[in-house]
């Protein structure tokens, strides 16, 4: 009898096991990636894995395989806990690092990109398994970038970041978007903050459409004029003229005076748009309001921070 009921324990135990193993391990953790305007990986997970019709989703799958475009809501790391530039290097952001998701870094102009324009966006960001307390961050890449070249972080500017967030499945916010023109890129950062230190991370290819350098410095005017005089029809001047005045003005006024001194520039610590600060030596006047997070020392946001 009682090696009977040892029999009857091992077996409750085995079936036990069993349906444990069944439950995935990881239903409890955030997944989730930008779905509009759509990441990479979410795009290329709609064309298809198996069967991919952009030339940019091929080139991404025939580098890293089809499983990374199935599992598009994993472009994560476990233990960022907030130190992302110490932990992706220049090249490698839209993979997080992870060779996994190699083919979504692949420097390419070709990317299908969302059609927007400067002004507010609406944005919606696509969680699996959403969890309250997390923190998300949005940034833009400057107008200087090269959509052939590596993608960097100092290409990067931010954009708005949204604190102590409980998101839902589909979860939008608005975006403001800078002047800009031509193929530029939305870069997000999900991190969470309860119980956990992962993070996730999307690359978004939008498309300002095309046109001319909104914000021209003074000097194109006398380097333009002799050299377009001579080839083309003296109506180009007319069109060159107001281009290049009314941009000047408005960049450079709101600049001028600053409302108080706030010492040397510390992270986690909330600034008005005029503030000065130091910073390694220099003084930086802070263009619009925030609240400095590590990585955003004024050198590298210019478009918060401008050297005086």
């Amino acid at each position: 009898m009682h090696l009977r009921n040892k029999a009857v324990a091992g077996a409750a135990a085995l079936t036990l096991g069993t349906v444990l193993a069944l439950i995935p391990a990881t239903a409890a953790d955030a997944h989730g990636s930008m779905s509009n305007p759509p990441s990479r990986v979410y795009l290329c997970k709609n064309e298809g894995p198996e069967t991919p019709k952009s030339e940019a989703c091929k080139a991404a799958v025939a580098a890293g395989g089809t499983q990374a475009m199935y599992d598009w809501n994993e472009v994560s790391l476990l233990e960022a806990g907030g130190n992302h530039r110490a932990l992706i290097p220049d090249g490698k952001l839209c993979s997080a690092g992870r060779e996994k998701y190699r083919g979504l870094d692949l420097p390419r102009a070709d990317w299908p990109a969302t059609q927007v324009s400067p002004g507010p966006l609406e944005i919606t960001y696509h969680a699996t398994a959403p969890h309250g307390g997390s923190n998300f961050e949005f940034y833009i890449t400057k107008q200087s970038w090269d959509p052939t070249k590596p993608l960097k972080w100092s290409d990067l500017e931010p954009l708005k970041t949204f604190n102590n967030q409980n998101p839902v499945t589909f979860t939008k916010w608005t975006l403001n978007l800078p002047q800009r023109t031509g193929r530029q890129l939305i870069y997000s950062i999900w991190q969470r903050v309860l119980y956990s230190n992962e993070a996730f991370y999307t690359c978004s290819d939008v498309d300002f459409g095309g046109g001319t350098n909104p914000s021209p410095t003074p000097t194109v005017t006398p380097t333009v004029t002799p050299t377009v005089t001579p080839t083309v029809t003296p109506t180009v001047t007319p069109t060159v003229t107001p281009t290049v005045t009314p941009t000047v003005t408005p960049t450079v006024t709101p600049t001028v005076t600053p409302t108080k001194q706030e010492g040397a520039w510390t992270a986690g610590t909330s600034y008005t748009a005029g503030a000065t600060v130091t910073y390694n030596g220099s003084t930086y006047r802070c263009l619009q309001s925030h609240t400095a997070l590590p990585g955003w020392e004024p050198p590298n946001v210019p478009s918060l921070w401008q050297r005086v």
